[in-house]
């Protein structure tokens, strides 16, 4: 009884701990309903991967705020057919500057782009620098810069795991698919310098509240 007791209060312990979340890119109205089941934040794209403003997620991302849930951005970034500099421009003037951003975190989003003229290419060393170069424009920009990636994808752009290691100041949303709200994975994961990551990404089949969404763990 006196084990049981004790189990009881350290899955209590645990549960107020972690803070669950979402992303989404589908436009959805009925942000309400994920704050009634628990969770705590949202993130909504920014920008896609074929160099255009999201409005959509524009639009979630005040539904997700006004519902009461804190409120992230993640930013699909094309490489080729237009400058960083544009690109930023463009998600700025959506969304806001360091004064008047109503986001937290805008999320760069490196993985493999299916979008012609703004693919990654064999050159290891420019898309560090591409990388770079765009971290460094949505700094100037933003109160708050992070990367999207995971160690598969970080080593077919970049060439190893140990690559870029330099980014590893910036939080880390890492995705791996176990359904386990936990960071207990990431040892063996681990990738471009980063030795404790912000966000988990475990579970990119999920339909809550009517809608297709990836579930997020923070801790």
């Amino acid at each position: 009884m006196k084990m049981t007791s004790l189990l009881i209060v350290a899955l209590q312990i645990y549960t107020s701990l972690a803070v669950l979340g979402f992303d989404l890119h589908a436009k959805h109205d009925d942000f309400s309903c994920f704050k009634k089941n628990g969770y705590q934040f949202a993130i909504t794209r920014a920008y896609r991967s074929f160099g255009a403003v999201d409005l959509d997620g524009y639009q979630n991302l005040q539904k997700a705020k006004a519902a009461g849930l804190i409120g992230d951005v993640y930013f699909f970034p094309c490489k080729g057919k237009k400058t960083v500099k544009s690109q930023v421009s463009e998600f700025v003037q959506t969304f806001g500057n360091k004064q008047t951003q109503e986001y937290g975190t805008v999320w760069v989003d490196v993985e493999t782009n299916p979008s012609t003229g703004c693919e990654w290419t064999n050159d290891y060393a420019s898309n560090c620098n591409f990388l770079q170069e765009l971290v460094n424009e949505l700094k100037g920009n933003s109160k708050s810069v992070g990367i999207y990636a995971s160690q598969y994808m970080w080593t077919s752009i970049f060439g190893s795991a140990s690559a870029c290691s330099h980014f590893a100041s910036l939080p880390l949303w890492y995705p791996h698919y176990d359904q386990t709200p936990t960071f207990d994975d990431f040892p063996k994961y681990k990738f471009g310098g980063w030795t404790t990551p912000s966000i988990k990404q475990y579970s990119g089949t999920a339909t809550v509240c009517g809608v297709a969404v990836d579930l997020n763990y923070y801790k």
